[in-house]
Order: C-alpha cells, then sequence, then structure tokens
C-alpha cells in the first residue's frame, strides 16, 4: 500500500446514502466496537501496532503485558538492544524482524520527536515498521485525527463483500473508497465497526455471514463453502 493516499474516486449520492444505512446498522450491532489491541498509552499503542502485522490481537495481547513492563517508555527500547525485545515477543511471527523495527522506531522517537508519538502522518511515516495502515491506528485512536481509514485483512473482505469497494480493488483502492463513501469522522471508528463483523460474524470462511441480517442486507453475495 502506497504511503501516500492519491484522490479519492467519484461516488455517488445513492452510494453514500446506502453506505449511511450500512453504517448505522454495524453500530446497532455493535455498539461496544473499538481497538481490540490492548494499551495504556499512545507508544504502546504503536509498539503492539507493529507487532500485530501478520498476527493475530490476541496473540499480540499475550504478549505486551510484560513487554510493557519491561520497557514502560520509548527511551527504555531505545537504550535497549533487538535481542533484549525479543524474548518477550518470540511466540508471534516474525518476532526478530519486529524487534528491530520497535527498538529503531523508538529511537527515532527518542532522537527526532523528544520521547512522544508524533501525531502527524507524514512524522509517523518516518518510523521502521509503520506504514499507513499503522499510521491510521494511532492517529485515529490516540489522537482523534482521521488521516484515513484502517484496511485489515477484515476491513478489506467485507468492503468487497458489502459492496463497498471493487472486488479486484487493491488495499489502497479499498481504503480511497471508503474514504469517499463515509464521512471523515467516523472513519476510525469504521474500521472498528468493519473488524468487530469481520471477527464476529462475517469471517473468511462464510461461517455466519449468511444468516446475519447486515450480511442479507448488503452482501453481494452469499455463498457457504464447499466441501
Amino acid at each position: 500500500m502506497s504511503d501516500k493516499a492519491p484522490a479519492l474516486p467519484r461516488v455517488t449520492t445513492a452510494a453514500k446514502a446506502r453506505a449511511e444505512r450500512l453504517y448505522r446498522a454495524l453500530e446497532q450491532a455493535y455498539p461496544d466496537a473499538h481497538c481490540e489491541l490492548e494499551y495504556s498509552l499512545p507508544h504502546e499503542l504503536l509498539v503492539a501496532t507493529i507487532l500485530s502485522a501478520q498476527t493475530t490481537d490476541v496473540a499480540v495481547n499475550k504478549v505486551t503485558p510484560a513487554l510493557f513492563r519491561r520497557f514502560p517508555t520509548p527511551r527504555d527500547y531505545a537504550i535497549a538492544s533487538p535481542e533484549e525485545i525479543e524474548p518477550f515477543i518470540r511466540t508471534i511471527g516474525l518476532f526478530r524482524n519486529k524487534a528491530k523495527a520497535v527498538h529503531q522506531a523508538m529511537r527515532t522517537i527518542v532522537e527526532d520527536f523528544g520521547g512522544q508519538v508524533p501525531g502527524s502522518m507524514d512524522a509517523l511515516l518516518t518510523l521502521r515498521g509503520v506504514a499507513r495502515k499503522t499510521a491510521n491506528v494511532v492517529l485515529g485512536n490516540v489522537f482523534g485525527v482521521n488521516e484515513g481509514v484502517v484496511v485489515d485483512t477484515h476491513v478489506e473482505r467485507l468492503s468487497k463483500r458489502l459492496g463497498l469497494a471493487p472486488q479486484d480493488a487493491t488495499v489502497a483502492l479499498v481504503e480511497r473508497h471508503l474514504m469517499a463513501l463515509f464521512p471523515r469522522e467516523s472513519w476510525c471508528q469504521l474500521s472498528h465497526l468493519l473488524i468487530f463483523h469481520g471477527r464476529r460474524a462475517c469471517s473468511a470462511r462464510l461461517a455466519a455471514c449468511c444468516d446475519h441480517p447486515i450480511c442479507r442486507e448488503f452482501g453481494r453475495r452469499c455463498e457457504l463453502p464447499r466441501e
């Protein structure tokens, strides 16, 4: 996914109205939708999001309590080494590369941003291990800034199933369609709502999708996997 969001596609008034109806339905179904990565401080969410690449939030939440106790501030990561971080995240995928990314990102925060997680897209993208998805997570949940929509595997899948983006759209194009269809102030919560629906109903294998009212009303198709 490109780090720069190109111009948004043109969408019809009818498409926006349909998107609004879908958003309200998701809000009603998941009133408690929120970021499921556990954190207390801005840098903790940044670290957790870096660790979550190709790994479940559940797996990340199992390792971060001990990690956060050992490294309570960005400086603690910065003065350590990747090898000192590795034992705390060994159970998640790509742990060596992620330890290096976390270490370098925290060093940059200490050296270039006074030990504070920066609150802009451009600044966050200077950090190792951070692209638009991670930056959008931090901006939306920590700073209340909507620069884009978090597009993870659930959001990508549901955007296509629910007719919000073309079936052959790249992740970058999915994000642009969502940004065009939904009001800016809803972008962060939109990703939470779609992720909740993806995890609880409209799974990759369509486990409960066919029976869910949102999927029945808005889904383009409903096909159970062949045995």
